[in-house]
């Protein structure tokens, strides 16, 4: 009975075109790795940071980086009459905006408020009157800088005629808003506590960073393994116990 056996005999193209495969998918594994201590590095820069003691906006403000996600004690008053709104923004699985509020700083400074998540059905002032607090008022919150966070490819355009914004563009909600001389590197986002009327519900949305990179370069890899595997059973030829293949 004549014995078959299996020998490697790559050939050029094929080989050519797994190698580049799976230098691809090893890149990206690799890549995803470096973006797994790139997240550590961040998450562990929000909790730091969060865990501070509120400070109260700094008269000036050289790099508002630094600033992100330290938590910040203000006084003034709302101007409910230069809201805008924050659209395409889910709560509980419900629909609606987040309510952006100029805010008189005691120093006559005017900033930004992300007040928080109301549903659409709410998003007319008028719907939500008890929560229009007026006068002079404390806002507990964090600060954050504005802009587009994500690649410019995906980034949506602003709606200014109809005061919704789809990311925070300081300077040309400031703009819209009528405000004179604003802040506009930084804007702040208010915490937790309960506004009269229940709404708006703020601390809605602080960051949440996952961080399944590993999972993810883990993919890559195995990815590139299975198609070495491929690659080397693909490129075998038989050879009977006579060499002959």
């Amino acid at each position: 009975m004549t014995g078959i056996r299996w020998r490697f005999r790559p050939r050029l193209w094929p080989t050519l075109t797994a190698l580049a495969a799976v230098a691809v998918l090893a890149g990206l594994g690799t890549w995803q790795l470096q973006r797994m201590a790139w997240k550590e590095t961040l998450i562990a820069t929000i909790e730091a940071r969060a865990a501070q003691l509120p400070i109260a906006l700094p008269a000036v403000i050289a790099d508002p980086a630094a600033l992100e996600f330290v938590p910040v004690h203000l006084r003034g008053r709302f101007l409910h009459d230069s809201e805008l709104y924050l659209g395409a923004r889910m709560h509980n699985g419900m629909a609606g905006v987040h309510v952006i509020t100029p805010f008189v700083l005691d120093d006559g400074r005017t900033l930004l408020v992300d007040r928080g998540w109301v549903p659409g059905a709410q998003r007319a002032p008028e719907t939500r009157a008890a929560g229009q607090v007026a006068g002079v008022v404390t806002v507990d919150g964090q600060i954050r800088t504005g802009g587009w966070k994500g690649y410019d490819l995906f980034r949506p355009a602003n709606q200014p005629a109809e005061r919704t914004w789809l990311w925070m563009e300081l300077p040309a909600m400031a703009a819209r808003a009528g405000l004179d001389a604003p802040v506009t590197s930084v804007y702040v986002v208010a915490g937790p506590a309960e506004n009269p009327g229940g709404v708006p519900i703020g601390g809605v949305g602080r960051p949440e960073l996952r961080n399944d990179h590993f999972g993810y370069a883990m993919t890559w890899y195995a990815l590139a393994a299975a198609l070495l595997v491929v690659y080397a059973v693909h490129q075998g030829r038989p050879r009977d116990e006579n060499g002959a293949t």
